[in-house]
């Protein structure tokens, strides 16, 4: 027999060393039962499950100190629905329950980091900032039963002795919705927002202009949602957010650790401006091409890369910056989306230059699809990468939305209806979103789009975003290491009643057997009588 080990074998070890690994992170002490361990997701940094359990006594005690002040309230919505009676008290060391923000955490646990002990006398739970403390309390959700998402829940539950130390991955945990094509109403992106948080994701990218419709006020410019807001695709839904309206995101979000960020796709998928302001065109409209519309018709098709604005004319920079000036001073987060995608034009990286300009000028990081990497950037500036076609700077920070892995328009099986795969003939499963995985040092985090050409209900939304944004939010949060698709499908598998009390409409991916008595596969997709028409 030959003793010498080829190259093969070596990875063939590896392979198995690293399955064993992952596997090894979910190891339990000897008298604890598989079946007694909480789902969480994401799955946490560390975690020592222990062999006893927590009871909920008859009159509880939260004692918090004054730093934790603001995330009280998320604790306090927790146990209303236990119908436990609980006191807070505003001190240092008191009670069953104790909840402390130390700044002093941030070296270890970070901005979003959490400590979690559980054991048979009470509850502590520590973190450096609000954001950590608020991430701490969604674990701690997922350990009470699913009930507590539709406030049908007994107080004679008990929760699982545990330690968990937790942070997570990247900063950035993102989650697209493309709300130009076809437009989701204010009152979806709040609950979208809240399944976000519970999944312990941050950034939620708004997708506000492209050729089908323009959906946010501009007062400088009314005809934009005045025209503009009137179109959408085919069978899609027309509207737009006023600026209150956006505000009022914003605020929501916030207080649930989720920043927006805005989009405005220039300088092409540009059509919906272009039809309210003929203005903004070049002579003879030239700039349109191929003429699929011209104003004052609006534009209802699918496809892309046909307009842009026209970029020899000075006046054109006068819009942009109106446009990113008056949405700077309504947006609260960091960033704002110049677009960049899908358009070849001899100015176009002149532009790119000049639109990131505007964007600092108004205190604004800009980021931009992967084609704005062939400008040269400012450092501050994010790529996000969708296709991996443009080189991009050594020392750019990249947000990670390959079409391969988290194109979620595309379907969650092969040939699933009103979906694309043009990406990936075969669709984006489960697995294939949780395969993702990467050692590129200039990735600050990911996202995952769904663009709205074919989802045009609030039911095809939900669907193409659950389960597979859950996927995502661990590979965000988790360390690779403590990634096992396996392992995954079995805790994804318990919260088959938390995510239906929350009343998402999700995929019933076959790859995971659900713990529910739904049927695999999808809600109906059968429209309304006028979508149909």
């Amino acid at each position: 027999m030959n003793s010498k080990i080829n190259k093969f074998q070596v990875f063939y070890l590896l392979v198995i060393l690293l399955n064993f690994s992952c596997y090894a992170t979910q190891a339990l002490p000897e008298k604890v039962k598989k079946e007694d361990i909480p789902a969480i997701i994401p799955a946490p940094q560390s975690v020592e499950w222990g062999t006893g359990f927590y009871n909920f006594p008859e009159n509880l005690k939260v004692c918090y100190n004054t730093e934790s002040k603001n995330s009280i309230q998320w604790l306090e919505k927790l146990l209303a629905v236990t119908k436990t009676k609980f006191e807070f008290n505003e001190r240092e060391d008191c009670g069953n329950w104790k909840i402390s923000v130390d700044p002093e955490l941030k070296e270890q646990l970070g901005e979003e980091g959490y400590q979690l002990e559980i054991n048979t006398s009470g509850i502590s739970l520590k973190s450096a900032t609000d954001a950590g403390m608020f991430y701490g309390i969604q674990t701690l959700r997922q350990m009470f039963p699913a009930e507590i998402e539709n406030g049908k829940v007994s107080s004679d539950f008990k929760l699982k002795t545990v330690e968990i130390t937790d942070k997570p991955l990247y900063s950035w945990r993102g989650s697209m919705l493309d709300i130009a094509r076809s437009f989701l109403s204010k009152e979806y992106i709040k609950k979208h927002i809240d399944r976000m948080a519970l999944y312990k994701m941050n950034r939620l990218h708004l997708h506000l202009s492209d050729d089908q419709g323009w959906r946010i006020e501009i007062k400088e410019y009314p005809k934009l949602t005045e025209i503009g807001g009137k179109s959408a695709v085919k069978n899609g839904r027309a509207g737009y957010l006023t600026q209150k309206e956006y505000i009022e995101l914003q605020e929501y979000a916030a207080k649930r650790n989720v920043v927006i960020v805005p989009e405005i796709d220039m300088p092409g998928h540009i059509y919906a401006a272009l039809v309210s302001y003929p203005e903004l065109n070049c002579e003879n409209n030239k700039n349109i091409e191929p003429k699929r519309a011209e104003p004052p018709n609006l534009y209802e098709g699918y496809k892309v890369g046909w307009t842009k604005l026209c970029l020899e004319d000075p006046s054109t920079y006068q819009f942009v910056d109106t446009i990113v000036k008056e949405l700077a001073e309504i947006t609260v987060g960091d960033w704002i989306h110049i677009g960049g995608d899908e358009i070849e034009d001899p100015l176009y990286e002149e532009f790119i230059q000049k639109a990131d300009s505007i964007v600092r000028k108004f205190d604004k990081t800009a980021i931009g699809w992967e084609e704005s990497a062939k400008a040269e950037l400012s450092g501050d500036f994010v790529v996000q990468r969708w296709n991996d076609q443009t080189p991009i700077g050594e020392n750019q920070k990249i947000i990670d939305s390959f079409c391969k892995f988290f194109y979620l328009d595309h379907g969650n099986v092969t040939d699933q209806e009103n979906t694309y795969k043009w990406c990936r003939k075969e669709g984006l499963s489960l697995e294939t979103v949780y395969s993702y995985q990467t050692d590129d040092k200039r990735v600050i985090g990911v996202e995952a789009p769904v663009w709205s050409e074919l989802v045009i209900s609030d039911d095809r939304a939900d669907d193409r975003l659950w389960p597979r944004s859950i996927a995502v939010a661990e590979i965000g949060w988790s360390k690779a290491e403590n990634r096992n698709f396996q392992d995954f499908t079995g805790r994804l598998a318990r919260h088959a009643h938390r995510l239906e009390n929350l009343g998402i409409k999700y995929f019933k991916s076959p790859e995971v057997k659900w713990e529910t008595t739904r049927e695999k596969g999808i809600f109906s997709e059968k429209l309304s009588k006028e979508e149909d028409e």
